[in-house]
């Protein structure tokens, strides 16, 4: 099983690139593990027949959280695996002809739509032959997603896009409150596998009946009338027809809506007894039956008309099937595979259709019977066993669920006549739905029927029907009648379930004919009443609502949709006002208020406590709480991180004076990083922090003492809260002897509780990434390139020297002497104690990440004293390459033990002898720490890359054109003083010139001019 659904998973990773190079002929490529796999799995069924145990696989994962990875292969399982995979066959290979075959560079979507639907099929068999029933709820989560993509295949139409959200929602909704159940069903009984709750006696009547119990199974019920399409939940299922229509055809036929049906079988057996089981259940089925039958009968559209038939027969499989007798659960059997054949052949002739008609309106559909006889046939014979006419398989399905009903002891009195009586009205419906499908595609309509009667334009014009389009949506309609007149072979094959959960003396069978009786006569009825509804069907239109009687399911969705929006903006308006300190100050005050409010409601125990147990650990508070107040008293942004980093120390000196030299050497060296990133920070704003006024520094303070109060008291009452026996005392021992280490904390970052330290690291990762991208203001983070000292390769081998003549031309010469001097005999040694601290912490003070933040404060010196390019210089190597090198190799160190079938993260313990060193010892968790060291090492590069690098980038620009400007400014002055002379010279010539003439007595003079 494992094998199969890796197999199948696999096919999905390569369906791509099957797609990619051989268009829609990679189908049936595809198609073949999807066979292959339905026939083990037949095979199977026979073996489990024939008296073999079933088969069960299991991987201990987890156990406290009871995450073991259980499979297992029984009769039930069998029958629903090979349905699966059978019609997912039949789908790919349906797929060759209902796709056209797009060009090579144009495939990606079709190759992602191949993927998506071979790795459906791959998460349905998981969700099958899962044992555990948190292994299960993962599979049916999965397929949610997966079905959210295939809907959504054409994702450029808003109805696409609305129809796989609204079906995700509400099927991903309806999985949450069964995971709930899952849970509360496992710590009340404690059972957490399918196998043990449906094992015989494994729950009492007492059990069963309990209130916990109870509540489990009816959030169970739920779980599974969601993803079955049931009322009130039915809506998203016709929503999702605006998917291809192979996505239809499997999906919303022997897929996804089968595995709410899946559910309720397999439980059935078990709590059928129960009060709200069938209270739950029939009702919901019965409505669901009626109502989506009518509403068929007002569609237009090929595939709503199946949609809706398809919920009313969701319906009436989940009426049938949780009722609870061996007849009702064989009759639930029969139809739900009677149901996967004819939907699955209905779904694809709708499809077939489309594709040669170009439409699915049967207002436009006319004399297709007569142009397309193998289709027409072919929708007939499905149709037929969907109305439920002898000798298909549906009748024989059909009569043995009324049979069923009529005689099920749990149903005695008027429950079963309600139950009948629900059932007839909607196979009646059903009748007429099936006609109104069948004449409304095949038919030659009147001259007055909207298609324009005889051969319609959409008809005429219709191109042949491919052979795989055909093909595969005969065979199921063939495979109806074919177990329609030979029903033993079913039979027998459910038989194999049902006699290992309901054994019975006289057990009842599947048969064409069983004789006059109740079940005939009400078939009888069934057939007549629906053929006279449907002639009857311009009056059965008249007497229909304008509007939905009982409200539109669709119309509450969105409304619900939109409260929640509403309430949400409410909400977020009134906390998340856009102001840090606002939401600062509303998440400390929930720490004040919640935590203490617990304190105070609850049991306490008598408070014990000692100042200090060393003269040394109150001079360290002193200075903490000193530093701590002169910070809230200083305005100096630099002076504050300053008196900051002051109490980071002196915590890890009351570390070290602890006996915690680890934690100390940690605490030491991220305090530092955390100064210089906060300066690196600071260089971009202003040195005084502006005065927030009396109230906000008031409301502050008050703020403060609270979470000081708060967080002290706590962890006063905590620490006198201990009963037993720290769980630290035996971790030493267990350090050595399970991880080889004498280091208790690294032993337990990097092998004990590495799993935590995995998740850590990525986060890690993700905020450098994130960091950068604020950065940079792109969702693409752009590293430095590698070598941006203006230095080749050539003169870096000639000239090896560095903190020299590296860097930029404007930052030659600026450098701070005594920085560079202490750089150069600092940062060798720093580097070597970067090694050494990461090799000896197994077994010494150090480790990964303790070793990387030194290399990565010796990479912080250079930075310092030489700028980017000195960074550049210092490490050619791209902070990608570290960050995505660190996580491989982290993630290589838990996997690769699971290649040797043994538990992820496994340590193993390695000796050599080198030549001049003696024996050497090395553990396989130490490349589990190289990940966190190469991390470490390319988060500050990142910060430093972006924080430093890019904002030294912006602040030369900045300085660059500032200096432009000056230069621009400077010449345009010149230029503005040399007109301004030669204007003002121009005007001491002419003045000059007007001056002679008026000694000369020329003309000018002002009594001339006045005399003019």
């Amino acid at each position: 099983m494992t094998v199969l659904i890796c197999l199948l998973l696999a096919v999905a990773a390569l369906a791509p690139g099957t797609i990619h190079r051989l268009g829609t002929r990679g189908f049936p490529l595809l198609a073949l593990p999807l066979a292959g796999g339905a026939a083990w799995t037949a095979a199977r069924l026979v073996e489990l027949g024939r008296g073999a145990a079933p088969r069960a696989e299991a991987t201990t994962w987890v156990p406290t959280l009871h995450l073991d990875i259980t499979l297992r292969l029984g009769p039930l399982e069998a029958l629903f695996g090979t349905l699966v995979l059978t019609i997912g066959t039949l789908i790919l290979v349906y797929c060759t002809g209902y796709f056209p075959d797009p060009p090579p560079g144009r495939r990606r979507r079709l190759g992602a739509f191949a993927a998506q639907l071979t790795g459906f099929a791959a998460a349905m068999y998981g969700l099958v032959v899962a044992d555990s029933m948190l292994l299960m709820y993962v599979f049916w989560e999965l397929t949610s997603v997966l079905s959210f993509l295939l809907v959504g295949y054409y994702a450029e139409r808003a109805s696409s896009r609305r129809a796989a959200v609204q079906a995700l929602l509400v099927t991903t909704l309806g999985g949450l409150v069964m995971l709930i159940g899952i849970v509360l069903m496992g710590h009340s009984t404690g059972i957490w596998s399918f196998s043990e709750l449906t094992a015989p006696g494994a729950l009492d009547a007492a059990t069963t009946g309990g209130g916990a119990v109870a509540v489990a199974v009816v959030l169970l019920i739920i779980g599974a009338l969601s993803k079955s399409a049931i009322a009130p939940l039915h809506f998203w299922l016709p929503g999702a027809m605006a998917a291809p229509t192979p996505v239809s055809a499997f999906l919303h036929s022997a897929a996804m809506v089968k595995a709410g049906v899946f559910l309720v079988a397999r439980l059935s057996p078990v709590f059928a007894g129960t009060g709200s089981w069938h209270l739950a259940i029939l009702p919901l089925g019965l409505l669901t039956m009626v109502m989506a039958g009518w509403m068929a009968l007002r569609q237009t559209d090929l595939k709503l008309i199946l949609a809706y038939g398809t919920v009313s027969q969701l319906g009436f499989i989940m009426t049938v099937t949780a009722v609870g007798t061996r007849a009702a659960l064989l009759a639930g059997l029969a139809l739900t595979f009677g149901h996967a054949l004819f939907k699955a052949a209905l779904f694809m002739v709708a499809g077939a259709v489309d594709h040669t008609t170009g439409t699915r309106d049967i207002r436009r559909l006319s004399g297709l019977g007569g142009r397309s006889r193998r289709l027409a046939g072919i929708a007939a014979l499905a149709g037929a066993s969907m109305a439920g006419l002898p000798p298909l398989f549906g009748f024989v399905a059909k009569e043995q669920a009324i049979s069923a009903v009529l005689d099920a002891e749990p149903l005695a009195g008027m429950p079963g006549v309600f139950t009948a009586a629900g059932i007839v009205v909607g196979s009646i419906l059903t009748v007429a739905y099936t006609l109104h499908l069948l004449h409304g595609a095949f038919a030659d309509k009147p001259a007055d029927h909207p298609s324009g009667g005889g051969v319609s334009a959409a008809v005429a014009a219709m191109g042949r029907p491919s052979r795989w389009m055909l093909v595969p949506a005969a065979l199921p309609a063939l495979a109806g009648v074919a177990a329609g007149l030979a029903p033993g072979a079913a039979d027998a094959a459910f038989a194999i379930h049902l006699d290992r959960a309901l054994p019975e003396p006289a057990p009842p069978h599947l048969a064409l004919w069983h004789g006059p009786g109740a079940a005939v006569a009400l078939t009888a009825v069934i057939l007549g009443t629906g053929y006279l509804m449907f002639r009857l069907r311009a009056l059965v239109r008249r007497l229909a609502f304008a509007k939905p009687a009982l409200g539109d399911a669709d119309a509450l969705y969105d409304a619900t949709l939109d409260a929640a929006r509403r309430l949400s903006l409410r909400a977020t308006a009134s906390t998340q006002r856009g102001s840090l300190p606002m939401t600062e100050a509303i998440i400390l005050g929930v720490l004040i208020v919640v935590p203490v409010a617990a304190l105070v409601l609850g049991d306490r125990d008598d408070l014990v406590m000692r100042p200090w147990s060393a003269p040394g650990q109150g001079a360290a508070a002193l200075i903490m709480v000193l530093a701590a107040l002169a910070a809230t008293r200083t305005g100096n942004r630099l002076t504050g991180v300053i008196l900051v980093g002051v109490t980071g120390y002196c915590l890890g000196i009351l570390f070290a004076l602890a006996g915690a030299p680890d934690l100390a050497l940690t605490q030491l060296l991220v305090e530092t990083m955390t100064v210089v990133v906060f300066v690196l920070v600071l260089r971009t704003l202003p040195a005084r922090a502006p005065d927030p006024g009396p109230e906000w520094l008031r409301a502050r303070a008050w703020l403060a003492v609270g979470v000081g109060v708060a967080v002290a008291v706590l962890g006063a009452f905590a620490l006198a809260a201990r009963r037993a026996a720290p769980v630290s005392a035996p971790v030493p021992e267990l350090a050595e002897t399970i991880a080889h280490g004498k280091n208790a904390v690294n032993v337990l970052l990097v092998d004990i509780r590495a799993w935590d330290t995995f998740g850590e690291i990525s986060v890690l990762v993700i905020a450098a990434v994130g960091i950068a991208s604020l950065v940079f203001r792109t969702h693409t983070v752009h590293s430095l390139p590698r070598v941006e000292s203006g230095r080749s390769r050539r003169d870096r081998r000639a000239d090896p020297r560095w903190l020299t003549t590296s860097g930029s031309p404007v930052d030659r010469g600026r450098r701070p002497l005594m920085v560079t001097v202490v750089t150069r005999f600092l940062f060798p040694s720093m580097m070597v104690l970067s090694a050494y601290l990461f090799f000896a912490g197994h077994n010494a003070p150090g480790g990964g990440f303790a070793g990387g933040l030194v290399a990565a404060l010796a990479l912080t010196l250079r930075y310092l004293a030489g700028g980017r390019w000195e960074l550049a210089e210092a490490m050619p190597v791209s902070t990608d390459a570290l960050l995505g090198g660190g996580l491989t190799l982290a993630a290589a160190s838990v996997a690769w033990p699971m290649a040797l079938g043994r538990p992820p993260l496994a340590s193993d313990l390695l000796t050599v002898r080198l030549p001049g060193i003696g024996e050497v010892t090395v553990v396989s968790a130490l490349f589990f720490d190289a990940g966190v060291y190469l991390i470490v090492i390319g988060a500050v590069l990142y910060i430093l890359r972006s924080l430093g690098g890019r904002l030294d980038v912006e602040a030369e620009r900045r300085a660059e054109r500032a200096r432009s400007r000056r230069v621009t400014l400077t010449k345009l002055g010149r230029t503005r003083q040399y007109r301004a002379g030669a204007e003002r010279a121009a005007r001491r010539l002419l003045d000059g010139g007007a001056g002679a003439a008026d000694a000369t007595g020329a003309p000018g003079a002002a009594g001339g001019g006045g005399g003019r």
